[in-house]
């Protein structure tokens, strides 16, 4: 009776370690898609000593959509005097002629942003890359504070990569553009975003898997 009741005894207990392991990760999963969510609608224009505008893809020079409205949301608030200086970041593509951050630059000088308070950091190929040069430069010129702007997905990720190299941001999500166009553009968004925060606090390594403008 006994040799026939430990099979049973040891069957229950596997499926009592799968039911357990499946709640866990519902619950991160599901806990993970709700702080993007609560962090997107977020708009903390706390005053810093840098705007930070997260890069995206440029056309010989001239920003997509994407990034347009991103460095559109970073000139309201320089004009706001949420801080001094707007850093644009991201580096250039095989091919590329301009950095993200040359263009960034370019774009907002061209709207009446004075050239002294852009600086371009023309380095990164990714959200991670990007943030660790504006960390050096920052600890170089005495930069502790930043307001992040990017897309609304992005900026729970954004803000915990920031916080991991040591700099106290704050973020102020676009509200214009492709990705918040839409419902089901927001909720594809969401889900890439949330597996992509997954990623990077699993490993702290870029999303590339994910997509070039996950990174």
């Amino acid at each position: 009776m006994g040799e026939r009741r430990a099979p049973f005894v040891l069957s229950l207990a596997l499926i009592r370690l799968i039911l357990g392991a499946v709640l866990v990760g519902v619950l991160l999963v599901g806990g993970t898609l709700f702080r993007v969510w609560q962090v997107a609608r977020l708009d903390d224009r706390k005053h810093a000593d840098v705007v930070v505008v997260l890069g995206a893809a440029q056309y010989d020079g001239t920003p997509s959509a994407v990034l347009g409205a991103r460095l559109d949301h970073a000139a309201r608030l320089w004009r706001e005097r949420v801080a001094p200086v707007i850093v644009t970041v991201g580096g250039r593509r095989a091919g590329d002629t301009y950095t993200e951050a040359e263009a960034g630059r370019n774009y907002l000088t061209s709207y009446g942003i004075p050239g002294g308070a852009v600086v371009p950091i023309g380095q990164g190929r990714d959200t991670l890359e990007s943030l660790r040069a504006v960390a050096r430069r920052a600890l170089a010129a005495g930069w502790h504070t930043a307001v992040i702007v990017s897309d609304p997905w992005h900026s729970l990720r954004a803000r915990t990569m920031a916080d991991d190299l040591g700099l106290v941001a704050w973020t102020s999500p676009t509200r214009s553009g492709p990705i918040v166009q839409t419902r089901s553009i927001q909720a594809r968004y969401l889900i890439r975003e949330s597996a992509a925060l997954l990623h990077y606090r699993f490993t702290h390594a870029p999303a590339e898997s994910f997509g070039t403008d996950l990174g």
